[in-house]
């Protein structure tokens, strides 16, 4: 197995088996009310929890809390609940195992990269997009997703886009929807590898700050309208043109695929707003 192969095969691993070690939740959650680690949804008024695990004292511990906080906001459900994610330093600096000096240091360092906002007496919360911003920034995905495919179509070697068709091994058997988690991990690690195979890391980087959101909404939307079995037989179909090195039809299909997920958004997630 390929370096980039294993590499995607333990970003999926790493989905499906992540370990909670420790956890901060919104403060808002307190004030609602809500119970701690229950399910929730767009409509429920259970706000999401961080998935965190205690830093290593034995590295700098700001660059350690920025990495492990700009996690766990990318790993969150952002838009599954109507609110903003609030955080709270405290609970933050517990689950770390850290004072608040540091915490305090990622957290402006990610409010300057835009993943976090203070609001004057309510506190500092994960940002969420408006319905617009979201459909602009799949719109983005696809153009910069797109042109990654026409560079996997000349790049990539044969192995490592065999290593994409493998991802979904599991679910050519059975329904998406019966393992619709696991599927959209799948989904997910799908779409990342397709940038990572056009060797351009430049477009890894690029492509950063756009992935937090839009991962968030394919999460989001991936069980509705049967869309996980319209999805898959799409990414086979994009493998098929990746592996016959057909640059025009891999980039045109990679592209509309992201399209028709704008196009949904616009359509049915009015609750965006």
């Amino acid at each position: 197995m390929s370096h980039a192969a294993r590499r995607m095969h333990h970003a999926i691993a790493r989905a499906k088996t992540g370990k909670v070690v420790a956890e901060a939740i919104a403060a808002q959650a307190s004030a609602d009310g809500a119970p701690v680690g229950e399910p929730y949804s767009a409509a429920s008024g259970a706000p999401p929890k961080l998935r965190l695990q205690p830093l290593n004292t034995n590295v700098s511990l700001r660059e350690q809390a920025y990495s492990a906080l700009k996690q766990a906001i990318m790993d969150a459900d952002i838009y599954a609940h109507r609110e903003e994610i609030r955080l709270d330093e405290r609970q933050l600096s517990q689950a770390f195992g850290v004072s608040r000096t540091p915490i305090r240091e990622a957290m402006s360092l990610l409010e300057q990269e835009g993943f976090l906002r203070t609001v004057p007496r309510r506190g500092v919360f994960i940002v969420r997009k408006t319905k617009k911003q979201i459909i602009e920034m799949i719109e983005m995905w696809a153009a910069l997703e797109s042109m990654a495919a026409r560079l996997a179509t000349l790049n990539a070697s044969d192995e490592d886009i065999a290593s994409l068709r493998h991802m979904f091994d599991e679910f050519l058997s059975s329904a998406p929807a019966e393992h619709i988690d696991e599927y959209s991990d799948a989904n997910i690690a799908f779409h990342q590898g397709i940038i990572r195979l056009s060797g351009s890391h430049l477009m890894g980087q690029t492509i950063e700050n756009l992935f937090i959101h839009v991962r968030a909404i394919r999460r989001l939307t991936i069980s509705q309208s049967d869309r996980a079995a319209r999805s898959i037989i799409d990414h086979m179909q994009i493998i098929e043109a990746l592996e016959q090195r057909d640059t025009e039809l891999a980039e045109r299909l990679v592209r509309d695929h992201s399209l028709n997920l704008a196009r949904y958004v616009e359509k049915y997630c009015d609750y965006l707003d």
